[in-house]
């Protein structure tokens, strides 16, 4: 069986090294210069800071697929981060997040007292509705939707409230409205809005203490050097620089692909594209958010936790300016990664790199290249907040913005796929196999069970086995 793999995502990679092992002779194709997708790095005179994703979530579930396809944990290090983080409320409360469930219920106790209890009954109820979701969801495909709909299924829905919003979900826990955005910012970390992402999504902030908060050693990019070697090995063909730009369908079958002028045929195509216009008939999706993210080389070290959030006096009008009114936030809350905290190998000896990241509207009906004094007051507020006498410490700062992402080929400028919206969710997300097409498959962030570099790899796996099964059949 001969695949063709469009996009060398994190993905794309995985699915080709699982087809690999399964007898296929596997060919990617890669517009870019480079493998890893959003997995990438920043590197400047001799400092280095990952592009993209910074938080390790489902360590178990990394480790397990690194070792599915031959990479040993003897080839990278995980950092445990405990504390996972802080979050800074705009009254001057600072909440920490603990791995440990006792020491969390203690810093409750400082800071909100009588809350304990609500955090203990919602790490019991989802510590069960954890297992349920990814018996369930996580780890199945829905090609025909209604296998999805089973009294158990369905059950979890009841039970969850999916209907809910995680936002309206978490009041049925914490009286505090602190507490409630403390354990609903989460779906920022998928491009959701906290108000009206389905609860199901609450399961994220349950599993950083349930699993743990980690950091890649080297940077989460570090990763796609170790696939790259394995797709070596196992003798897949990378093209790298070499844009797709048409396909040959016959019915309901794509025959060949066109790329730089020559014509390829193969028996199956897999797109790891974020788009994901070959996977269905729809023609339109919500996208996620997207970010304005500010990437510097620091002249010095600070004392500090390796992330941070920063939360604004009114979080909700800062979500409704990026989902709904779609306009520069003014009072932006923000996100800060300090990886120099736990690793000295990515800047020079006294010297430290620091990431800063905002989240603002998808799309490109925004002039970014006219927001300088929009990004100088961001600057501003994460000296005042964050980092003392900042400024005076940058050696360099990168910004990448929603016109960078939808340059990169991110669906409409967002940068966690399409939004994990309610009916873009589940059996109603893509799946990993087309309805349009008989012989084309999907993997990536927007392709079900979502985003996330771990559940992306699970979704490669469920893309491997379809592949698998079909062909096995003819």
């Amino acid at each position: 069986m001969n695949v063709a793999v469009v996009g060398g995502g994190i993905g794309g990679m995985m699915t080709a090294l699982w087809l690999a092992k399964r007898g296929a002779h596997v060919t990617i194709f890669e517009q870019n210069d480079r493998l890893g997708g959003r997995l990438s790095f920043i590197e400047r005179d001799g400092f280095r800071i990952d592009a993209g994703p910074t938080i390790v979530l489902l360590p178990e579930k990394l480790r397990t697929f690194l070792s599915d396809v031959g990479i040993t944990e003897d080839e990278y290090e995980l950092v445990h981060c405990d504390p996972m983080y802080t979050i800074h409320f705009s009254d001057g409360v600072s909440y920490t997040k603990y791995a440990d469930v006792e020491r969390q219920k203690q810093e409750i106790a400082r800071l909100f007292p009588g809350e304990e209890k609500g955090f203990q009954r919602f790490m019991n109820e989802m510590r069960e509705y954890f297992a349920k979701g990814d018996e369930l969801i996580l780890t199945k495909s829905f090609i025909k939707k209604q296998t999805f709909f089973t009294k158990e299924t369905m059950a979890l829905f009841s039970r969850m409230r999916a209907y809910q919003s995680v936002k309206t979900s978490m009041a049925r826990y914490f009286h505090d409205e602190r507490l409630q955005l403390a354990y609903s910012l989460q779906t920022l970390y998928i491009g959701g809005n906290p108000y009206t992402t389905p609860s199901l999504y609450s399961l994220v902030s349950f599993s950083e203490h349930a699993h743990g908060v980690y950091y890649v050693k080297g940077g989460y990019a570090s990763l796609v050097s170790l696939l790259a070697r394995k797709l070596e090995e196992a003798g897949v063909t990378v093209r790298l620089q070499t844009k797709v730009e048409q396909y040959e369908v016959n019915g309901s079958t794509v025959e060949a692909l066109y790329a730089k002028g020559e014509k390829y045929r193969f028996d199956a195509f897999v797109m790891n594209t974020d788009e994901p216009t070959m996977m269905t008939k729809k023609r339109r999706w919500i996208p996620s958010s997207s970010c304005v993210l500010l990437y510097m080389g620091l002249r010095k070290t600070y004392d500090a936790p390796i992330h941070q959030f920063f939360l604004p006096h009114d979080f909700q009008q800062h979500m409704g300016d990026v989902f709904d009114r779609k306009v520069v936030p003014q009072d932006p809350s923000f996100y800060t990664f300090y990886p120099s905290a736990v690793d000295r190998t990515l800047a020079p000896e006294g010297k430290s790199v620091l990431y800063v990241l905002i989240p603002v509207p998808a799309g490109r009906h925004i002039d970014w290249m006219k927001q300088d004094r929009w990004i100088v007051r961001i600057v501003d507020e994460v000296e005042k907040r964050a980092f003392p006498n900042v400024k005076q410490a940058i050696e360099w700062m990168h910004v990448r913005t929603p016109l960078d992402a939808h340059r990169e080929g991110l669906y409409d400028g967002g940068m966690f796929g399409i939004a994990p919206t309610l009916f873009q969710s589940g059996p109603f997300r893509p799946q990993v196999k087309s309805t349009r097409y008989e012989n084309v498959y999907g993997v990536g962030a927007s392709i079900h069970p979502g985003g996330g570099v771990p559940v992306v790899m699970q979704g490669a796996k469920l893309c491997a086995q379809q592949i698998s099964r079909d062909w096995s059949e003819e």
